[in-house]
């Protein structure tokens, strides 16, 4: 199967991560790639990007080494009710938006809580993908969110670097599975993201792609085949 997009990426300024931006951009043309997002941990993560950074990436230019480009932002969900770490005006900006919950940022609760906290981010017009929701620490009930999803027209991230096995998450394979196949039940599309921190990461699937071979997931439902597929997707294609 032939990947030509990976729009979970981050560079130096998201703070924990390790190469520019045409450092990125050279890597994903090497690698073959019609498009690459870059998306910068929000604000509340520790170390990363102020507001001003978002607000100026009106400067940037949205094609590098012959590759296009969506810079965006991997939102940091809040609390249970949904909020995230940008200001609506600074997100509506944004060509593509991931929303993930992180340990620095939200204090895991219940199922309930946890479940609460995403159905309501999938309220917000200008949440584009929800990131790895995989991980035990924020554990959720996975029909309701995979369907809460279905109905908001949203896209489900599978993240290559939730599958690390020296990583911070807990049970992401086990919920992997489970929430692909709830993903065929509902005919719902899925995302796949490198999650890449440094430039020879960008467009590694392979973790994941092992699961979505033992569960024959459908190639129709993976975004990532096809830039087209995206634009119906993503802030910057809607606009």
């Amino acid at each position: 199967m032939k990947y030509v997009l990976d729009v979970h990426t981050h560079t130096l300024a998201s703070g924990h991560s390790y190469s520019t931006i045409r450092e990125m951009a050279n890597a994903a043309s090497e690698k073959g790639l019609e498009l690459l997002g870059i998306t910068e941990h929000g604000p509340r993560m520790p170390g990363s990007c102020h507001n001003f950074y978002f607000s100026n990436l009106k400067v940037v230019p949205r094609k590098m080494s012959g590759v296009d480009l969506l810079l965006g932002i991997e939102l940091n969900i809040i609390d249970t009710d949904g909020h995230i770490d940008l200001d609506e005006w600074m997100l509506r900006q944004m060509d593509v938006t991931i929303a993930s919950i992180h340990p620095p940022c939200f204090k895991s609760g219940t199922v309930e809580e946890n479940t609460k906290a995403y159905l309501n981010v999938l309220k917000n017009p200008y949440v584009d993908i929800i990131g790895h929701p995989d991980d035990n620490r924020f554990r959720i009930d996975y029909d309701r969110f995979v369907y809460a999803v279905k109905e908001s027209g949203k896209l489900i991230e599978f993240n290559n670097a939730s599958l690390n096995p020296g990583g911070a998450r807990i049970d992401a394979l086990e919920n992997d599975y489970e929430i692909l196949d709830l993903c065929k039940k509902y005919n719902q599309p899925i995302i796949l993201g490198s999650d890449a921190h440094v430039d020879v990461d960008i467009l590694k699937f392979d973790r994941v792609q092992k699961v979505l071979d033992d569960v024959k997931f459908p190639e129709e439902l993976i975004i990532n085949t096809s830039v087209e597929k995206l634009k119906k997707y993503v802030n910057k294609y809607r606009e």
